[in-house]
């Protein structure tokens, strides 16, 4: 079996076991979805994949080295412009600010907005660079926590439809309430 396996995971905060004997396997290029009230354990689970957290107990095994990440607060650089933020991800080879352009613009971005500071963004707006910048990453793994926050509806189903076209064999992860 490849992908990912996670074996009798727990993870606390001081006293609060957040996730206790917890146990999945993720095929390799499957997408995943993690549902569930806010504080049940949803991005801890995305942070003990990535490996920003330990477990307490347990083993988590098949993680690929390359993850791209949406944190549910997006990180970006906000002097930077939408197309600076994507760019910072890419490798050389990848680093095309015109391509970069038309990822930005299928997720409803608009033209003149690209090259401004993303400081001047709404949260929607923020988001969906966000977005962009973890789908174009080089990675074998991507974890979207809550990508759809700051959306109205039509919005929503234009990033799903980005994210499900921009998937390419990668393993998907994808936490929502």
């Amino acid at each position: 079996m490849t992908g990912i396996s996670l074996k009798n995971v727990t993870k606390a905060y001081d006293k609060n076991e957040v996730i206790k004997d917890y146990d999945l396997v993720i095929p390799e290029g499957d997408v995943h979805y993690i549902t569930g009230p806010s504080g049940s354990g949803k991005t801890t689970l995305l942070r003990l994949i990535a490996g920003l957290e330990k477990p307490d107990k347990g083993s988590i095994e098949g993680v690929p080295e390359r993850i791209g990440m949406v944190f549910q607060e997006d990180r970006l650089v906000e002097t930077l412009s939408a197309v600076e933020n994507v760019y910072l991800v890419l490798s050389r080879k990848d680093a095309d600010r015109k391509v970069i352009k038309e990822h930005l613009l299928m997720v409803g971005l608009s033209k003149d907005q690209l090259d401004n500071p993303v400081s001047t963004f709404s949260g929607g707006m923020k988001r969906r660079v966000a977005v962009v910048r973890a789908m174009m990453s080089d990675s074998e793994l991507v974890l979207l926590d809550e990508p759809f926050s700051g959306l109205d509806e039509d919005t929503k189903t234009l990033v799903t439809d980005y994210i499900m076209k921009q998937k390419k064999g990668r393993t998907l992860m994808i936490a929502t309430h």
